[in-house]
């Protein structure tokens, strides 16, 4: 009686290890892809809520220091910080915080998308090129300044209606804009045409 029940419980056959492998497999094979396609996803959208997030508080500090302050985008090392105008002395552009470099594969830019978000810019753009201590512009940057009303305006202190950084992963591009009125939107386009979204 012993010897049966010993007998019963010798373990998996090859049949039945090949079988589960198999399986186990081409699930591997669908969740892998699913997986990539949503870490992508939330890299592009946590880099557009970080750029709106720091463009709100260069707004609100501008107001609250009485002062001009900035969302310095570095198109060339694909990143980005919050700058003050310092008042004192011959006045100087002073960062704040710390240069937020974008996650990796998604770079500045809108990719080869030709229209901008609806009721935003007359022609798609990174915002201009932002302005050294002395008033020249500066390559590979794009700029949104606020003044201390927390208005965006451009190098005359006019307000300004063509703010807007757009960052892309090669899938999708995502905008973040502002009016002339301060309101700050963020957009999202499948990167092949657009199809504006506000989120």
């Amino acid at each position: 009686m012993r010897e049966q029940s010993e007998e019963g419980h010798r373990g998996f056959s090859m049949i039945e290890l090949t079988l589960v492998m198999v399986v186990g497999l081409i699930i591997a094979g669908m969740a892998i892809p699913a997986f990539l396609t949503i870490e992508r996803n939330l890299r592009i959208s946590g880099d557009a809520r970080d750029i709106n997030g720091d463009m709100a508080v260069a707004k609100m500090r501008a107001a609250s220091d009485f002062t001009r302050a900035r969302l310095y985008a570095d198109l060339a090392a694909n990143s980005f910080r919050i700058e003050l105008w310092n008042k004192s002395g011959a006045g100087s552009w002073v960062t704040e915080g710390g240069t937020q470099p974008l996650s990796q594969g998604v770079t500045l830019g809108f990719g080869s998308l030709g229209t901008p978000p609806p009721g935003t810019q007359t022609a798609i753009g990174q915002a201009p090129a932002c302005l050294d201590n002395a008033g020249a512009a500066i390559p590979n940057t794009a700029c949104i300044v606020f003044n201390s009303r927390g208005i965006p305006v451009d190098s005359t202190g006019a307000p300004a209606a063509n703010g807007a950084i757009y960052i892309t992963d090669g899938a999708a591009v995502y905008g973040i804009t502002v009016s002339a009125t301060a309101l700050m939107q963020a957009w999202r386009s499948a990167a092949g045409a657009a199809a504006w979204k506000k989120i």
